[in-house]
């Protein structure tokens, strides 16, 4: 913006500049057109002198013509003799007095006319005519070399356009400092808006602005004042949503579970599990008037539609605690990346051996600067997708190490690898948007995990590499904590 506006500036004031410099030199030429103007008339005045200066022809006809310089024409030569000259010719072009180089053609008419002759580098204002002398008829001709007009057309570039060149170039470059000292107020203030953390939402100092830009800092701290204020509530409306939110997810899902428990045990016995509305503790099975009666299927749907609901509860509130231009401003902690991952293989290891999965670990000592519980989502939901995707008898492996970038760098990386149907090539763009499930898919799920994922990876000023497991089967999902190169992703 600020050099747009320079631009603009600069292209506002050098426009009258060249136009007042173009005026300057048609102002300078009509200075000298009206001079040479004023040459000529001296010119016309002299030629009748001239042609009285021939006062008869010669004796012979090998005899020059009998003429006396009239003291006008002497005058005319005398003060200027190194670019002045004069011709007397007959009719026949052959000259009679003066100079050869003043060259001229034979007037058809007794009116005086003019032209310019080159003559050692000068160039000559020449007036000629033809008229009566004491000799005859006869054509004479006066040359003057201080025609102003002739002078300027030499000296254009010298006298005129260099000078005026010149003078823009340098009003160019003084209105260049002159406006870059001009808006330094207004570049300072941009670049302490562009360092300001974007949680910093306090006010700009408007006493230290120029006065015309207060009223521009002033809109600037009453939108910080609304975006303040907008993200408080936003803030709050998080906290109270994840308060409202959890616990009575928690609590539902604690009943159906304690139901499809105890439904699945009564299967055995009875064919039905049944409810009771009065008087019967959460998980009672039995019968009585106004009993609902559902079968133990139908109790294990209901679990996992609360399951789901909760998951995706947490989900959504994690998605919006995560989003990376809120999470600049917080501090970064130290974080055990061993240590994470083996909190990860506790906390899924049932959840694996259930389905059959092998879920190994393969974590090196390694400590990286980062949001903790952030991290322990991120690494959640990549082991909660790689379970829930890989078939029974598969293994998911959990790894964690450091390694070097191709400039010799040391860097850490998280990683989860499974060997289950993986993603497609075309797909591993989109399955990082937010509600987007590869079709086909089977299972539940929100599309919601490798999003959260990918968030997290940009609040860590890195990004989630998607690519193939060992041998080109299952998907192994990577974050570095260093600006890598992707081909020094582990394999």
């Amino acid at each position: 913006m600020t050099s747009d506006l320079r631009n603009r500036l600069l292209l506002l004031l050098l426009l009258p500049l060249c136009t007042l410099a173009l005026l300057g030199v048609w102002m300078d030429y009509r200075s000298a057109d009206e001079a040479a103007m004023r040459h000529d008339q001296r010119l016309l005045r002299l030629l009748p002198a001239l042609a009285d200066s021939v006062l008869a022809p010669g004796v012979g006809e090998s005899q020059p013509v009998v003429w006396l310089m009239a003291p006008p024409i002497e005058d005319f030569l005398r003060s200027n003799a190194s670019y002045t000259g004069y011709s007397v010719r007959d009719l026949s072009g052959n000259l009679l007095l003066g100079d050869d180089w003043v060259r001229t053609t034979v007037p058809e008419t007794g009116e005086p006319e003019f032209h310019s002759v080159e003559e050692g580098g000068v160039t000559y204002r020449v007036a000629v005519q033809r008229g009566r002398t004491g000799a005859g008829e006869l054509v004479v001709a006066l040359a003057d070399g201080t025609d102003p007009r002739q002078q300027w057309a030499q000296q254009l570039l010298l006298r005129v356009l260099l000078p005026n060149l010149l003078l823009v170039a340098a009003a160019g470059l003084a209105i260049h400092w002159a406006v870059g000292r001009a808006f330094k107020p207004l570049v300072d203030l941009a670049d302490a808006v562009e360092r300001r953390s974007p949680r910093d939402l306090s006010p700009i100092d408007e006493a230290a602005s120029p006065a015309e830009v207060r009223p521009l800092v002033h809109s600037l701290n009453r939108l910080f004042n609304l975006v303040n204020a907008q993200a408080d509530s936003q803030r709050r409306f998080v906290a109270d949503a994840a308060h409202q939110l959890r616990t009575p997810l928690a609590g539902l899902q604690a009943q159906v579970e304690a139901w499809a428990l105890l439904a699945r045990s009564a299967a055995k016995a009875p064919a039905n599990a049944r409810l009771v509305d009065k008087k019967v503790l959460p998980g009672q099975v039995g019968q009585a008037q106004g009993a609902i009666t559902l079968k133990a299927s139908e109790i294990e749907k209901l679990r996992d539609a609360t399951r789901r609901t909760s998951q995706l509860a947490h989900q959504l509130l994690a998605l919006s605690r995560a989003d990376a231009r809120s999470m600049n401003a917080q501090p970064m902690q130290r974080v055990d990346l061993k240590d994470l991952c083996e909190s990860m293989l506790e906390l899924y290891l049932d959840a694996a051996t259930g389905k059959g999965i092998d879920l190994g670990l393969d974590a090196q000592p390694v400590h990286v600067s980062g949001h903790d519980w952030l991290l322990r989502e991120l690494l959640s939901n990549l082991v909660d997708n790689a379970i829930k995707y890989t078939p029974a008898a598969g293994s998911v492996t959990i790894r964690c190490a450091t390694l070097t970038d191709l400039a010799g760098r040391p860097a850490a990386f998280l990683q989860v690898e499974d060997d289950g149907p993986g993603v497609p090539q075309q797909e591993v763009s989109h399955v990082l948007q937010r509600f987007y499930r590869v079709p086909g898919t089977g299972g539940e799920g929100s599309g919601l995990g490798l999003p959260i994922a990918e968030e997290i990876a940009r609040t860590h000023g890195s990004s989630l590499v998607l690519e193939p497991g060992a041998g080109g089967k299952g998907l192994r999902v990577t974050l570095v904590f260093a600006a890598v190169a992707r081909g020094s992703v582990p394999t």
